[in-house]
């Protein structure tokens, strides 16, 4: 217990700071780490580099690969994109180990100091995430240090010295790294774990060497785990992430380890520390380099490991949102925004097809009305469960904002989609019966109808483009609704005293009335989100 309970307080302290400092960091990169992911093209060379920056922000390789398992999952990600950002995570994850190398240990007490008192005393956003940064870099280090404090009485333990000899088979080595990674779930701690050793004496790189080779196919499980139920595509996102670790390791084995070791120690003599953050740097460089020429090979072993076709996404499902890419809230909030304004393009599709139906007195376009209202509804439901799960994860206050906002946006949007099912109903009623409207009566229909198709329009269009233009559209359009409803209101009741229409086509078309003006309210609503946030600049 004397060794086991620093060694397991000080590792939980490690992760624990660790996460801190990644989501400090993340805060602080919002935007532009969602800038960063949009920028992705098939150019694979620029996926590796923006793997590599993700991954230094979120501190996290594994993280970084579930969340490319949820970008191909949801179709925002080919598995060529995959495959560069992959390589990419696998170099960004080797910064936490090149930080703990410089042992700041007595200066994390202060940085936790500062890091609180920031905290304490600031309102500002950037500020708290600068909090957040320092305190998580602290605690990192306090944890090594008490990691480190922990095991070393191990130095006299002769026990603890014969599995170390034993440790000398490199395939052994690498099982050890492999199982630690696996349950750690962070290649990165078990990384940090070896630093530790190695201050103390305990462990030297000849040792260390093939651990680390374990750890960097350990770090695979995590993605592989995420993938349980995902696509064939997604599946195959963590198979090239396995088999990418694994032939580099078999590579390091037996042609590479004894020369890039050679280049370890002279680059870094004398530091144990610094020289198990190179090999881990070196591993993973090389790595990418070698394997980057062949990547469409990695592509084709995954599709011959995983065969078969994707059964084609249906419009009903999700198409840009996964649970996987909530563990990087900037990224899982963009990813929203686009879910919610397809959503808005379903529902102005059906809106246009229930007006047509009227026009044309055509049931069978009914009919589609009511099927694509059923597919909106799982949508709202769906897309509302994803942004319940992000509003828990530590957002800053505009991210948090943005939620809300995205929240009732969707019910405006579900509400218009409930009215294009409303016109639809009326027009089935007017068709079984046979009604019969006059010609200024579907004058009256196409003018408003249009109206409303074009307010609801805009609507969606200033969401998604932060329009404050066509926001301020909306509002004009709103208004003209009003009155036209009015105006339309006064005369149909004017021709149904001049018995110029039947009372049941009256009726009707009065309903009709009412739910193209609450289509303009509601499209108000989402303009008057938008220039919100005009206000807020």
């Amino acid at each position: 217990m004397e060794i086991a309970l620093p060694v397991l307080g000080g590792l939980g302290l490690f992760l624990y700071g660790m996460n801190i400092m990644g989501s400090g960091l993340e805060k602080a990169a919002g935007e532009r780490l969602k800038k960063l992911i949009e920028v992705l093209t098939s150019n694979r060379l620029m996926g590796v580099i923006i793997g590599a920056l993700v991954t230094m922000v979120i501190q996290s390789s594994s993280a970084t690969t579930v969340m490319v398992v949820g970008f191909v999952n949801a179709g925002f990600m080919t598995l060529t994109q995959a495959v560069g950002v992959i390589m990419g995570a696998n170099i960004g994850t080797t910064i936490t180990a090149q930080l703990i190398a410089f042992n700041l240990t007595d200066i994390a007490p202060l940085a936790v100091a500062i890091g609180v008192a920031i905290w304490l005393v600031t309102s500002k956003k950037n500020l708290k995430s600068l909090a957040e940064v320092l305190i998580g870099f602290g605690i990192l280090f306090i944890g090594m240090d008490m990691m480190g404090s922990g095991l070393k009485p191990l130095a006299d333990n002769p026990a603890f010295a014969n599995i170390m000899q034993s440790l000398n088979d490199p395939f052994l080595g690498v099982l050890v790294g492999l199982g630690l990674t696996t349950i750690l779930q962070s290649s990165s701690a078990s990384v940090g774990l070896l630093q530790a050793l190695a201050s103390q004496g305990l462990i030297s790189l000849n040792l260390a060497f093939p651990i680390l080779f374990g750890d960097n196919i350990g770090t695979t499980t995590t993605a592989l785990i995420s993938s349980i139920g995902a696509n064939k595509t997604a599946k195959r996102a963590a198979v090239v992430h396995f088999i990418f670790n694994l032939i580099g390791t078999i590579i390091f084995i037996t042609i590479l380890r004894i020369p890039i070791q050679a280049i370890v120690l002279k680059v870094s003599s004398g530091d144990i520390q610094r020289q198990i953050a190179n090999a881990h740097t070196l591993f993973n460089l090389v790595n990418v380099i070698i394997q980057f020429p062949f990547a469409n090979l990695l592509v084709k072993a995954a599709m011959k490991l995983v065969p078969g076709d994707d059964i084609k996404m249906e419009e009903a499902g999700l198409k840009f949102l996964d649970a996987r890419i909530i563990e990087t809230p900037s990224i899982a909030l963009g990813q929203a925004e686009k879910e919610v304004y397809r959503m808005g393009q379903i529902v102005q599709k059906n809106l246009i097809m229930s007006s047509q139906a009227f026009k044309n007195k055509d049931e069978r376009l009914t009919r589609q009305v009511f099927s694509q209202e059923k597919i909106i509804n799982r949508l709202e439901t769906d897309i509302v469960e994803f942004l319940v799960q992000l509003s828990n994860e530590s957002l800053t206050e505009e991210q948090y904002t943005q939620v809300n906002v995205l929240m009732n946006v969707i019910n405006d949007i579900e509400r218009v989609g409930d009215h294009a099912d409303n016109i639809a109903e009326l027009t089935q009623a007017a068709i079984e019966d046979d009604l019969q409207f006059s010609d200024q009566a579907m004058e009256e229909f196409n003018n408003i109808s249009s109206k409303s198709h074009e307010v609801f329009h805009n609507a969606i269009e200033s969401l998604n483009d932060v329009d404050f233009t066509k926001a301020k559209e909306v509002l004009r359009l709103e208004e003209m609704i009003d009155e036209l409803e009015k105006s339309y209101r006064n005369s149909h009741i004017y021709r149904l005293n001049n018995m110029l229409c039947s009372p049941h086509s009256g009726v009707i078309f009065l309903d009709l009335l009412s739910n193209f003006e609450r289509i303009s309210d509601h499209s108000s609503n989402i303009a008057l989100y938008v220039l919100d946030r005009l206000d807020e600049e």
